[in-house]
């Protein structure tokens, strides 16, 4: 490989497991880590990783981070606010410094207008594809599905204690797909060639309702767990009453909603596909989590 792959977000949980994976692939003199704090990146120094400083508000420090770099792994931002145009900022930078190849962290969906219940989330997704489309240079889109690992988060800490989910999702359907998962197929396309102006859906081969979830934690848990979906009114007057703070009520009712609207229900081998290996079960994702 000519130039370095970079990985943004690379003291976060994704961009992490993704720079684990390359490890076990490429040198690490041929991986450079954007951050924001340079402080805060001490380990990844430690393993010979190239460590950069940029912010997706800053297009300056973005450009000169991305010097030198052939192929880009962009994870997305967390401010679904002002994303949009950090976005831009990232694909205007790689085009100036020259990037040959973006690989994009997006997400799956099926309806992309501004009445989709995650909207919200959609429009950053959508802003950055379709700069990609237009950038001079190669990208590929991964459509994540939801992570496995959001599941604890909307099912609550106590959730052994409580023995209830309780979220609108009604009896939508959801692909998830564990996190270290999604990083691997990154690794392999990170580290190989012909995937090259594609998209791929990143879900799981199997798509579960929140019923079909809290059965498999009662089998791995051996304590009943129960599900109840209220109604979006009901879920938020009871979250406000226990003290949650109400922008995570917000993004929990709104990726509830959208399950409950069939956005998340789509199923993928693209895991199998790339590495030739399963992708981890749901049961055996939870059994870590609530096993006994």
């Amino acid at each position: 490989m000519e130039g370095k792959i970079l990985v943004t977000g690379a003291t976060g949980n994704l961009g992490g497991l993704v720079i684990d994976n390359l490890l076990e692939k490429i040198e690490a003199n041929q991986i450079a880590a954007l951050v924001r704090d340079t402080n805060k990146a001490k380990e990844l120094n430690a393993k010979g990783i190239d460590v950069r400083e940029g912010n997706y508000d800053d297009v300056a420090s973005l450009t000169e981070a991305f010097k030198g770099i052939e192929k880009l792994y962009f994870v997305s931002g967390g401010d679904l606010e002002n994303r949009p145009q950090q976005h831009l900022n990232v694909v205007e930078a790689a085009e100036k410094a020259g990037v040959k190849h973006v690989i994009y962290t997006s997400f799956g969906r099926k309806d992309e207008s501004e009445n989709s219940p995650i909207y919200l989330v959609a429009k950053g997704h959508l802003a950055a594809e379709n700069a990609l489309k237009s950038a001079n240079l190669d990208y590929t889109v991964l459509k994540h599905n939801l992570y496995m690992e959001v599941i604890p988060l909307f099912a609550g800490e106590n959730l052994l204690e409580s023995k209830t989910i309780f979220l609108p999702a009604e009896e939508g359907k959801t692909g998830f797909m564990a996190r270290k998962d999604m990083a691997k197929i990154a690794a392999k396309i990170l580290t190989n060639s012909g995937h090259e102006n594609k998209f791929y859906e990143v879900s799981g081969t199997k798509a579960y309702t929140f019923t079909e979830v809290a059965q498999l934690i009662s089998e791995v848990s051996g304590k009943e767990i129960n599900y109840v979906s209220p109604s979006p009114e009901e879920f938020v007057k009871t979250l406000q009453g226990y003290g949650v703070p109400q922008p995570a009520i917000d993004i929990t009712l709104m990726f509830a909603q959208g399950t409950a609207q069939g956005e998340f229900n789509k199923t993928a081998s693209t895991y199998k596909d790339l590495t030739g290996n399963e992708p981890t079960s749901l049961k055996e994702f939870l059994k870590e989590v609530y096993g006994k």
